[in-house]
C-alpha cells in the first residue's frame, strides 16, 4: 500500500482513453464492432432487456486512469520481503498504480527507491520501461542508429535512453514542437513532411539506413510503419511500441528482409497473472529483463544522473486539477508533454466515503458488501433493490465502490472489509469476490454474527470448509444464530421448483446435465487452483448441488473422468452420481463445445415421465401427454435472495441445510480426486 506523492499521466494512452471516452453512443458502437457482436449473441441467450441493462452498466462504470506513479510505503502484504513501510517506491500498472492519493500495488510491479531521488522523476518509471522495452526489442549495439517516429512522451525518452546507451537516435514526428524540442537538446530531428527525408537519413546513416526504426507514435494510418520501411537498411529491425496499424506495403519488407516486432508495455511479465498478480518472478537466468527489472533500470539510470528529466515535465498539477490536465491534453489548448499530478502526502487519508445516501432504517433488513464486481451488480444487487437497505460496500478497487455506491445507495463505501463486518447497524454480509476469499470472510461474518450470503464455491479446499464447519458448530449452540448460505441458485430456478413438486423425494430418478461452458482464456483466475479453484469447484458445484436437491437423497457414490488438457486442470468432465434411494445423475460439463449451442440442458427421467429443460427458456413434460412451457430465462437468483431474507427476516432456518451446503462442496472436491485417482470414491456422511 503506497501514499502517492506524484503520478504521471500518459499523453497518448490516457488521452486516447478520454477522447474515446467523450465520445457518443453511436460513435462507440461503430469502432467497438467485437463487443456490438458479443451483445447481439448474449441477446440471443439473455434478451434484449437484460443485455441492454448490462452493457449500459458496463459503459456507465468508471474507469481508473493512470499506471505511473511513485510514492512512500504504508503497508506491506505477508508475503513481502524485499519492501518495508516507509520505502519510497516507484510503482507502475494499470489498475494499481493509479493517479489516487493510495493505490495498492502488487511487489513485483514496486522498485524500491534510493532516499533522495526526486520523486517526481521516479514516478515517470512504468512509462519509461514502455520506452526501455521497446528499445531492448530493438537489440541495438554500441554506435548503431536508430530512428525514432513519434516524439510523444514515450519518443523522448527513448531517444534520452538511447544516447545513454550509446545509440545515434533521430527524431521524426508530423508536429513542429517536439522537432524543437529534440534538436535543442538531443539530436536531430525531422518533421515527416521534410523533402527528401529518405536521402537525409541515408547520408546520416553512412548510406546504410537505420539500424532499426521504432514506432513510439499512435496513428490510424499506415504511414508509420511504411515509413519505417523505406528509412530501415537491409536486416533492419522495426519496433512497434505505439499503436499504429501494422499492414504495409510489400515492396521495402520484402526487398530489405525486414524483421517486424512488436513490444509489450514494460516488458516481460506484463498481463501475465502469476508474475502481476501473485508475484511469481522469472528466473533471470532465462528472462533477463522482467518489467520490474526494465524499472530498476529506469531508476539506476535516474541514480546517476544520466537523464534529464526535467525538460521532460512540461506541467505540475494537484489531484484537484487533474480535470483540466486531461481537457489540455485531450483537447491540446497547451503544448504539454510530461504532465505530473501531485498529491497532498500529509494529511492522513480516511478508507472510508460517506457517499451522502439515504440512512439505513434501524429494524430492516440492511445489508452489506464485501465484493461487487460484474455479478453482484449485474444480478445480486438490482434483485435486491427495494427489499433491504444497504450500509456499506467494498471492493477491489475504490472507484467501483465509489461507483457502486453511489448506484444503489449505500451510506458508505470503503477500502476495509472490516469497516463492513464491524459495521453495527449491518445484519445481513453479501460476499461475492474471487473464490480464494470466500471462506475468510464468511468466518469472519460468522464470529461477528451476521447473517451472511456467499456466491459459490462455498470453500475451495477442505481445510476451509473445516473452519467453516467449526463456525458453524460454535454459533449454531446460540439461541438465534446467523443464517448462512451459499449461491447455488438453480435449485429456486421455477423450472426445477415445478420438477421438485411433480416427483416425490422418495422416487429414483435417472437425470442427465449437460453443460456447454465455453472455453476459458488460460489466463483466466477461475482456473487458478489457488484463487479460483478450477472449473469443478468454481463451477460445476452447481450442478452438482443440484443433482443432490433433485435426488433428494445423500449420495453414495460419484466418479470423475475428464478429457486430459495440457497444463490445465480438468474442463472438460463426466461425472457419475449413485444415490442412497436409487437415483442416478451424470453430469457432463463441457469446455470444448460451440458456443452457438445452449449452455444448459437437463433431463430428468421418472416413474414413466420425462421433464426437458432447456437453457432455463423452456420446459418440455413428457408424460400422459406432452405440454411445452416458454418463459424468460430465470435461473433462480430472484427466489434465492427472497428465500435467503425471508429467513434472515423471520428468524427461519437456511433455505439450503448447512449440511447440504457442506456435501454439495465435498462432491467437488471428490470430483477431482476421483480424476487423479481415476477411480470411485465411495461417499460417506
Amino acid at each position: 500500500m503506497v501514499r502517492n506523492h506524484f503520478s504521471v499521466i500518459s499523453p497518448g494512452t490516457e488521452g486516447a482513453a478520454v477522447s474515446e471516452a467523450r465520445k457518443g453512443l453511436l460513435t462507440k458502437v461503430i469502432k467497438r464492432q467485437e463487443q456490438v457482436r458479443l451483445a447481439v449473441e448474449r441477446i440471443k441467450s439473455h434478451g434484449l432487456l437484460e443485455t441492454y441493462e448490462y452493457f449500459m452498466s458496463k459503459l456507465a462504470a468508471p474507469n481508473a486512469m493512470g499506471y505511473s506513479s511513485a510514492g512512500e510505503v504504508i503497508g506491506v502484504g505477508e508475503d513481502v520481503s524485499n519492501i518495508r513501510v516507509g520505502d519510497w517506491v516507484a510503482c507502475a500498472g494499470a489498475g494499481y498504480a493509479v493517479h489516487a492519493d493510495v493505490v495498492v500495488v502488487p511487489k513485483n510491479l514496486c522498485v524500491v527507491l534510493p532516499k533522495g531521488l526526486n520523486l517526481k522523476h521516479a514516478a515517470f518509471a512504468a512509462i519509461a520501461s514502455v520506452a526501455i522495452q521497446g528499445i531492448r526489442q530493438a537489440e541495438l549495439r554500441l554506435g548503431e542508429t536508430a530512428v525514432v517516429i513519434g516524439l510523444g512522451l514515450i519518443g523522448q525518452l527513448t531517444i534520452q535512453l538511447l544516447l545513454a546507451s550509446g545509440i545515434k537516435p533521430i527524431g521524426i514526428d508530423v508536429r513542429e514542437e517536439p522537432i524543437i524540442q529534440t534538436q535543442k537538446y538531443y539530436c536531430p530531428a525531422y518533421l515527416r513532411t521534410q523533402a527528401g527525408l529518405e536521402q537525409i537519413i541515408l547520408r546520416s546513416t553512412g548510406e546504410l539506413g537505420a539500424d532499426a526504426v521504432i514506432i513510439t507514435a499512435g496513428s490510424s494510418s499506415e504511414d508509420p510503419i511504411n515509413l519505417a520501411g523505406e528509412l530501415c537498411r537491409k536486416k533492419g529491425k522495426i519496433i512497434v511500441v505505439g499503436n499504429v496499424r501494422t499492414s504495409f506495403t510489400r515492396k521495402n519488407f520484402y526487398e530489405k528482409e525486414l524483421e517486424v516486432r512488436l513490444s509489450c508495455s514494460y516488458g516481460p511479465g506484463r498481463y501475465d497473472p502469476q508474475y502481476e498478480e501473485q508475484g511469481i518472478d522469472y528466473p533471470p537466468a532465462y528472462v533477463r529483463w522482467t518489467e520490474n527489472r526494465n524499472m530498476s533500470a529506469f531508476v539506476d539510470l535516474l541514480t546517476a544522473g544520466r537523464l534529464q528529466m526535467d525538460r521532460l515535465m512540461t506541467h505540475l498539477v494537484p489531484l484537484e486539477k487533474a480535470p483540466e490536465a486531461y481537457s489540455m491534453i485531450v483537447d491540446r489548448t497547451e503544448n504539454s508533454l510530461g504532465v505530473v499530478i501531485e498529491y497532498d502526502s500529509i494529511t492522513p487519508g480516511s478508507r472510508r466515503v460517506e457517499t451522502g445516501c439515504h440512512t439505513p432504517v434501524p429494524g430492516r433488513l440492511i445489508v452489506g458488501f464485501i465484493g461487487a464486481g460484474s455479478f453482484a451488480e449485474s444480478v445480486l444487487l438490482p434483485n435486491l433493490r427495494g427489499l433491504c437497505d444497504f450500509s456499506g460496500v467494498v471492493t477491489l478497487t475504490a472507484h467501483r465502490s465509489r461507483f457502486v455506491a453511489s448506484r444503489y445507495g449505500f451510506q458508505f463505501c470503503t477500502g476495509d472489509p472490516a469497516e463492513i463486518i464491524g459495521n453495527p447497524g449491518t445484519n445481513i454480509i453479501f460476499v461475492a469476490t474471487r473464490h480464494d476469499s470466500h471462506a475468510v470472510f464468511v468466518v469472519e461474518c460468522l464470529r461477528a454474527n451476521k447473517n451472511v450470503f456467499v456466491e459459490k464455491p462455498l470453500a475451495i479446499n477442505q481445510q476451509e470448509l473445516d473452519a467453516i464447519k467449526q463456525e458453524v458448530e460454535r454459533v449454531g449452540s446460540q439461541p438465534s444464530g446467523p443464517v448462512l448460505m451459499a449461491g447455488f441458485n438453480r435449485r429456486f430456478a421455477p423450472f426445477i421448483q415445478t420438477v421438485k413438486s411433480l416427483f416425490q423425494n422418495s422416487q429414483p430418478k435417472a437425470m442427465n446435465f449437460r453443460i456447454n461452458a465455453g472455453v476459458l482464456p488460460r489466463s483466466h483466475w477461475t482456473l487458478d487452483p489457488k484463487v479460483g479453484g478450477g472449473r469443478i469447484i468454481g463451477e460445476v458445484c452447481h450442478f452438482l448441488d443440484l443433482a443432490l436437491f433433485l435426488a433428494g437423497s445423500k449420495v453414495s457414490r460419484i466418479h470423475a473422468t475428464s478429457v486430459p488438457l495440457p497444463d490445465s486442470g480438468p474442463e472438460t468432465v463426466c461425472i457419475s452420481l449413485s444415490f442412497e434411494n436409487g437415483s442416478i445423475a451424470t453430469i457432463n460439463y463441457f469446455s470444448n463445445g460451440h458456443k452457438s449451442l445452449s449452455k444448459e440442458r437437463y433431463e430428468i427421467f421418472c416413474d414413466g415421465t420425462t421433464v426437458v429443460i432447456d437453457d432455463f427458456c423452456s420446459m418440455t413434460i413428457h408424460g400422459s401427454r406432452t405440454r411445452t412451457v416458454r418463459a424468460r430465462q430465470d435461473k433462480g437468483h430472484e427466489n434465492e435472495i427472497k428465500a435467503f431474507l425471508k429467513a434472515v427476516k423471520h428468524g427461519l432456518p437456511s433455505p439450503i441445510p448447512f449440511e447440504e451446503l457442506c456435501l454439495s462442496t465435498e462432491l467437488s472436491f471428490a470430483a477431482l480426486n476421483s480424476i487423479k485417482e481415476n477411480r470411485v470414491i465411495h461417499f460417506q456422511i
